[in-house]
């Protein structure tokens, strides 16, 4: 039945956008899907249903008669839905998000500590990743939700949280430490620690636009064994300051000298969609936003 209710979907997005191309953005599919999934509601039916024009596709006679009845199933599959939502009081169910480590840790434990008091039925399930792995699972359905930087694919419904500062992260003992503002031009003379999990591209996009290229000593996807090695003065590095908020290491934390700002938001393929469970937990979200840092 689910997999019907996405072929028709496909075909009411094709009709209302015109075309396969938009139908599949607007789904988060690909075009080739959408074309496949009208193909077989129409041998199923063994009714052509669109035809291909120059400004795009257009309703067959046939097509136009079914279309409403397609319209109603998908309208009433809605209601049904959302009635059993709230028949079910949340009782039971699962959220997937998918997350990035400093969210993960400063965020959601708060969160879901509050959702599990309203709601103790819902289970939770935590995939961490970097900002395209999590782009992916939202748009293929891997996850219900996720957190990413904004601004992210059209195709989302989205709502910031706030503004997130990316900080010079230095041994405790370091010259740059005595610095008020440290200059993005001096970490480049240290061996740098670099967070492959999400703010590489943030970071490697601020020396690119300085001109500068620094000198990278290490890679790792762990937030937590960057910090432990700069409090052994293995090296430098730029981390998001909310997962320094809790830091466990003692560390010299410093703003940098250009504009080093990221903003979060919480993003789900299609709010219409979402299942009362995840828009709950939305709105428990509104607890956890930040301050923005012009």
């Amino acid at each position: 039945m689910e997999s019907t209710l996405q072929k028709y979907e496909a075909f009411i997005e094709t009709v209302d956008l015109g075309s396969f191309t938009r139908a599949a953005e607007a789904l988060s599919y690909t075009q080739s899907g959408v074309s496949r999934m009208i193909a077989e509601l129409e041998k199923g039916w063994g009714i052509r249903l669109l035809v291909r024009g120059r400004g795009g596709v257009e309703l067959t006679g046939e097509g136009r008669v079914l279309l409403p009845f397609v319209r109603d199933v998908c309208t009433k599959q809605r209601n049904l839905q959302m009635e059993v939502d709230r028949l079910s009081g949340l009782t039971a169910g699962i959220i997937r998000i998918g997350t990035f480590s400093s969210v993960a840790a400063q965020w959601l434990p708060s969160v879901i500590e509050r959702l599990q008091e309203d709601y103790p039925g819902i289970d939770y399930e935590l995939v961490i990743g970097n900002y395209a792995e999590i782009r992916e699972w939202i748009a293929s359905g891997r996850v219900d939700c996720g957190f990413l930087p904004l601004p992210t694919e059209e195709s989302f419904d989205t709502i910031s949280l706030g503004s997130d500062r990316l900080l010079a992260v230095l041994p405790p003992e370091h010259p740059l430490a005595k610095k008020r503002v440290v200059k993005l031009a001096d970490l480049a003379n240290e061996p740098f620690l670099l967070d492959e999990k999400g703010t590489d591209t943030m970071v490697a996009d601020l020396f690119r636009t300085a001109g500068i290229v620094p000198e990278i000593r290490l890679k790792t996807r762990d937030d937590y064994v960057i910090m432990a090695m700069i409090e052994s003065g293995l090296g430098v590095s730029i981390l998001p300051e909310l997962i320094l908020e809790r830091a466990p290491y003692n560390l010299a934390i410093r703003p940098l000298d250009v504009d080093a700002i990221r903003e979060i938001g919480f993003a789900v393929r299609n709010q219409k969609s979402a299942s009362l469970a995840v828009r709950t937990f939305e709105q428990y979200l509104e607890h956890v936003r930040i301050h923005s840092y012009g």
